[in-house]
């Protein structure tokens, strides 16, 4: 069936609410730290070659660069329509392709032309080396866009905080340029040691970072839900971490063919100012903020939260629905959503939390909102007597609702 039939009967089905399939992206270079509830079996399915899957992306219409390996479709998000054996999938991108603004709003379709962000779960026993997320200007010399991202570490994924649960973050305050080039340099001889000019700090579930382009970044051992512009661009300047190598070429990914082996290059992808700030802590570092009085959500048997809000390229939130309670939440823009807690119908659909997924099944855990059906107000139901409802709403860029003191 084409896929403009498909949409269409998607978006009606679910009466704007799209169901979306888990989609599950291995590294090479990481170690699943086995919190986000896929089958111990499966997570090297795809082979040792591939590496362990330790991440599942999330509304995403953002192929993975994985390299040669890449499989078909690797990193996408797809919408499952209909029910039992007759049930059908397709790209989320093409759905988006298709219904346009109908499906993600007006306002980011004229400025975006497609879904312009996606979120993951990032989950790696180890520490992730030292590395950078190029801004849009060094991006595009490679075809790409600039990729801010998020962090926050959902308390029902964290059951243990892996092997380091610390990220560091940027460059201290006093360190020069010629230091890091020279560790940068140093990047073929063994530790390169690019972390003794870097500061990390604690990381605490229910709590999150801010990363935008161009700061170094390390990111801990917790499992870390990241709202994040549609980007997959990267380049690691940590050489060993953990015990284990880092090609040298992942040092240069992200690096025009013309420019590859020049450090200055690699230095001036750095926010220099931006990794020295020593406000960091003040300047990155998200806790939550209630949208509105606890006390007046409470009474409405619900509590939502901003759990990622200091970028423009994209927004998040929390939402706990209490036993036993029916909610309507309206919300000024698209988004998608990802089930942590609890069962209950949101709109026409049955949700449920897994707490075991083999790879290939299909769950009710996951499903993006059209605008229209955001604005219009998101009936809720929570079955449960005891146990709340707790999602995850990851919003593309400019969110009206976002207006913080």
């Amino acid at each position: 069936m084409e896929t403009s039939k498909l949409s269409k009967q998607a978006i009606e089905e679910g009466e704007g609410i799209l169901r979306l399939a888990p989609t599950w992206v291995p590294r090479s270079f990481c170690v699943p730290g086995r919190r986000i509830k896929l089958h111990p079996d499966d997570y090297y399915v795809l082979g040792g070659i591939r590496g362990g899957i330790d991440e599942r992306w999330l509304s995403s219409t953002t192929p993975a660069k994985n390299g040669p390996l890449t499989g078909e479709d690797e990193g996408l998000s797809k919408v499952v329509l209909g029910a039992g054996s007759g049930e059908q999938q397709f790209l989320l991108r093409d759905a988006v392709d298709e219904l346009k603004g109908e499906l993600i709003g007006a306002r980011l379709w004229e400025a975006y032309g497609a879904w312009p962000m996606y979120s993951k779960f990032f989950d790696n026993m180890g520490p992730l080396p030292h590395h950078v997320h190029h801004n849009d200007e060094k991006a595009a010399l490679i075809g790409q866009q600039g990729k801010p991202e998020a962090y926050y570490f959902p308390p029902q994924l964290n059951n243990h905080g892996g092997d380091f649960p610390y990220t560091f973050i940027g460059i201290a305050p006093g360190t020069s340029r010629d230091q890091i080039r020279d560790c940068l340099v140093n990047f073929t001889k063994g530790d390169n040691k690019i972390t003794n000019y870097s500061q990390a700090y604690r990381l605490e579930p229910g709590t999150g970072w801010d990363v935008p382009p161009g700061l170094l970044h390390a990111p801990g051992s917790l499992c870390t839900y990241e709202p994040q512009k549609a980007s997959d661009v990267f380049a690691m300047y940590q050489s060993l971490v953990n015990e284990a190598v880092i090609p040298e070429e992942l040092l240069w990914n992200g690096t025009p063919q013309d420019r590859i082996g020049d450090y200055d290059e690699l230095i001036a992808v750095l926010d220099w100012e931006l990794n020295v700030d020593p406000y960091t802590m003040a300047n990155r570092f998200m806790a939550p903020l209630p949208v509105r009085s606890e006390l007046e959500m409470l009474e409405s048997g619900y509590v939502e939260k901003w759990v990622c809000y200091k970028s423009e390229a994209f927004s998040a939130k929390e939402l706990t629905v209490l036993p036993g309670a029916t909610v309507t939440i309206h919300d000024g823009a698209a988004y998608g959503l990802i089930m942590m807690q609890g069962r209950g119908k949101l709109g026409v659909w049955d949700i449920e939390t897994p707490s075991l997924i083999r790879y290939g099944q299909l769950t009710h855990d996951e499903y993006f909102v059209s605008e229209a059906a955001a604005v219009s107000g998101v009936r809720i139901t929570n079955l449960s007597k005891t146990d709340p409802i707790v999602m995850l709403k990851h919003f593309g860029p400019g969110n009206p609702d976002l207006v913080l003191a």
